[in-house]
């Protein structure tokens, strides 16, 4: 699925004349020290919208007003070096070494590739119910790419976000057997066999970076018994998270829940 970035570069493509006088891209070339964004960050920035962030605070407040002002002038091409210090209001220390310049067509269609050949770590939602499409909700803006499995097609059909393959099939067994390595499950059908069944196929493929089961301790001693017993080892099983988004958090809100869970699936594959 593209990124935010990149379908705001498709629809700056999509302009027939004057990209040049309407977008710059912002883009952080070096950096030294405590920095909120790391060098290879990337902003465009048009007259009336901005995409992406080299950061935020005074740093990207003076970058979107210079690169504005590119716009408005004759230059193609302007470097900013700042210290991210008192004389701006920030505080990290650092130094951010900034490029701006204006948008072509070339620079737009390298910027897309380079969007679509990033690599993002796939995860999987078992089960379209109220907490799995708030979570496929949550994790739709993320640098992840999601799958939202059911086999109810009037469940799918509630979801409304952007950003998240749909996949209707009776066959969840077959999508965990074949998810990619260091792919995340999370598993939370309306029936404690299949969630059973799923996380089973996951542990016997032993190729996952995060499965995680809702439920509760009584659901978990319950599953690893179930799981020792055919056979899976138990420094497979004791990777298994349930219940998930164990943050001490009581409310069990589907969104609660989902950004509980988000937050631990970002720390489990991100961190």
């Amino acid at each position: 699925m593209p990124t935010a970035l990149s379908a705001f570069l498709m629809a700056l493509e999509a302009r027939p004349n004057g990209i040049q006088q309407t977008a710059a891209l912002v883009s952080i070339e070096g950096v030294t020290g405590s920095t909120p964004r790391d060098a290879g960050a990337r902003m465009i920035v048009t007259p009336d919208a901005v995409a992406g962030t080299i950061g935020g605070g005074r740093l990207e407040w003076d970058a979107i007003a210079t690169a504005r002002a590119l716009l408005q002038g004759d230059t193609a091409v302007q470097t900013m070096d700042i210290a991210l210090g008192p004389a701006i209001g920030q505080c990290c220390g650092g130094r951010v070494t900034l490029r701006i310049e204006r948008m072509t067509s070339t620079l737009i269609q390298f910027l897309i590739s380079s969007e679509q050949s990033v690599q993002h770590a796939t995860i999987f939602i078992y089960g379209a119910g109220h907490v799995g499409r708030a979570l496929a909700t949550a994790l739709a803006p993320l640098p992840f790419t999601v799958s939202l499995v059911d086999s109810r097609s009037e469940e799918l059909a509630h979801f409304r976000a952007h950003g998240v393959t749909l996949l209707h099939t009776d066959k969840p067994l077959s999508v965990a057997e074949n998810a990619g390595d260091g792919s995340a499950h999370v598993i939370m059908t309306h029936s404690h066999a299949i969630d059973s069944l799923i996380a089973a196929a996951v542990l016997e493929q032993d190729r996952f970076g995060y499965l995680g089961i809702i439920g509760s301790r009584t659901k978990r001693n319950s599953f690893r018994k179930a799981f020792r017993e055919i056979g899976i080892p138990a420094d497979r099983i004791a990777r298994v998270v349930c219940p998930i988004g164990g943050m001490g958090v009581k409310d069990k809100r589907p969104e609660v829940i989902a950004a509980l869970v988000a937050a631990e699936i970002v720390v489990a594959m991100l961190g």
